[in-house]
């Protein structure tokens, strides 16, 4: 994937992940970047259980990567409560 593709990818996976997560998004930067990370977790997890893996702009990707974005907010918010 090119990076203007991971860019889009991050920035849908982000935005979805912080209203699931936080009831608002984390503005354009942050979405983008938990967006990214969370598509580099959820592929991983998706790789490692057979699922799928981020290979585009896709549906199968995007809900991969909305997911890996939830399991990074999560694990943040409970870091950060600490």
């Amino acid at each position: 994937m090119g990076i203007l593709s991971w860019i889009i990818l991050g920035l849908i996976a982000g935005f979805v992940g912080s209203k699931v997560v936080n009831k608002s998004g984390s503005g354009l930067l942050m979405d983008i970047v938990i967006g990214i990370i969370g598509a580099l977790v959820g592929g991983f997890i998706a790789k490692a259980l057979g699922i799928g893996t981020v290979d585009g702009i896709n549906i199968g990707s995007i809900l991969i990567a909305i997911a890996g974005a939830i399991i990074v907010l999560v694990g943040y918010n409970a870091l950060a409560r600490r």
